[in-house]
């Protein structure tokens, strides 16, 4: 490399782009003519087309170009990945094989970057009121969507969190990609959750974006905002601000209330007696809670052993259950009806019970 310019490095994930992959590197190229060094690292995902050659004769073509074959299809993720750990240079972008995109907005990217404002910048298609093809509104929507909720638990005010464009000194992406996990769609969450939970100053830029159909080859679906969905709130449940995981542990409290009902009602059908059926209801209600909680809202900090888990979170129970019942006997002795006292004792619960949890079992 030649060390008197900066060097860009654009981790390029491919499966079955023959169609538009070498105008996309040609695309690319261009930047080199305003002052950047670039490194274009193609990421063959095991394409089943032309892709693969295409790639090979490019990288034969210009030295700036490399290609890494994955030995199987595991998703563009799992290519991001692997062309993170390949990637030398200053700044590391991502671009997608096709021509949605146009590789000259990186140099709007670079500026906040260059001027040590930013550690990442995402490139915005929302941002810019500019003529452009209209296509999919659900597709769009799902976008937006799926933006909305994310910035709900990363507490960021971001406008494009599914966008391809996302641009990263190299200090930043070498301390983020030995943490990501999704091998497909999953990568935009995860490492949108991975920059708040790291606290990196992240700014945005306007682009410019052409969509495709799918009849042109365009892969994402509604299974992948799916999946979406769910890896926003798998990484981010555990470092959402305080308000979401309170909702949240609502909506488990909730469940495990319906479930314990619905066990107890099960139970008496059966010809338990009314405390059997009360005490083993409540059990698996508290089984179940504790493991939605640790599977969805705080996560094991390897604190405790399993075994001594569970019985910081049995004590916890027994805690909560004696202060219910001080606190209602207490409130009924002040003058309350039983049924305020226990209204009263129960958000006293869910408070106490949610920051036991929290700060406590887990």
């Amino acid at each position: 490399m030649n060390s008197s310019r900066e060097c860009l490095s654009l981790v390029i994930p491919c499966y079955n782009e023959e169609n538009t992959l070498a105008a996309c590197v040609e695309s690319c190229l261009g930047l080199s003519e305003h002052g950047l060094e670039l490194e274009l690292i193609i990421v063959d995902d095991c394409s089943t087309d032309a892709s693969g050659a295409i790639a090979d004769s490019l990288a034969a073509a210009y030295q700036c170009v490399s290609v890494i074959h994955q030995p199987q299809n595991m998703g563009k993720g799992a290519a991001l990945r692997t062309g993170f750990l390949h990637a030398h240079g200053d700044y590391v972008g991502i671009q997608d094989a096709d021509t949605e995109y146009d590789p000259l907005d990186y140099l709007e990217l670079l500026r906040p970057i260059r001027a040590g404002q930013a550690d990442v910048v995402y490139g915005s298609r929302y941002l810019r009121r500019d003529t452009r093809r209209v296509l999919y509104f659900w597709h769009t929507w799902m976008n937006r969507a799926l933006t909305f909720v994310s910035n709900m638990f990363t507490n960021l005010d971001i406008s494009d969190m599914e966008t391809c464009y996302k641009l990263f000194t190299r200090e930043a992406i070498r301390g983020l990609a030995p943490k990501l996990r999704e091998n497909r769609f999953g990568f935009e969450p995860e490492i949108t959750e991975l920059v708040s939970i790291h606290k990196l100053r992240l700014y945005e830029c306007a682009i410019h974006y052409r969509p495709r159909s799918y009849e042109e080859g365009k892969k994402i679906g509604w299974r992948d905002g799916i999946r979406a969905l769910y890896c926003i709130l798998h990484y981010g449940a555990p470092y959402a601000p305080l308000p979401m995981q309170l909702l949240l542990y609502f909506f488990i409290g909730l469940t495990c209330a319906i479930g314990n009902l619905a066990a107890f009602a099960l139970f008496m059908a059966l010809g338990l007696s009314m405390p059997l059926a009360i005490g083993v209801a409540f059990a698996l209600a508290a089984a179940l809670n504790y493991l939605l909680c640790l599977a969805i809202l705080f996560r094991h900090k390897a604190r405790w052993s399993t075994g001594g888990e569970l019985t910081a979170y049995v004590l916890t129970v027994i805690c909560m259950c004696l202060l219910d019942y001080g606190c209602t006997g207490g409130l009924v002795w002040l003058g309350l009806s039983p049924v305020w006292a226990k209204g009263w004792s129960s958000l006293v619960g869910f408070a106490g019970n949610f920051l036991l949890r929290k700060f406590f079992v887990f």
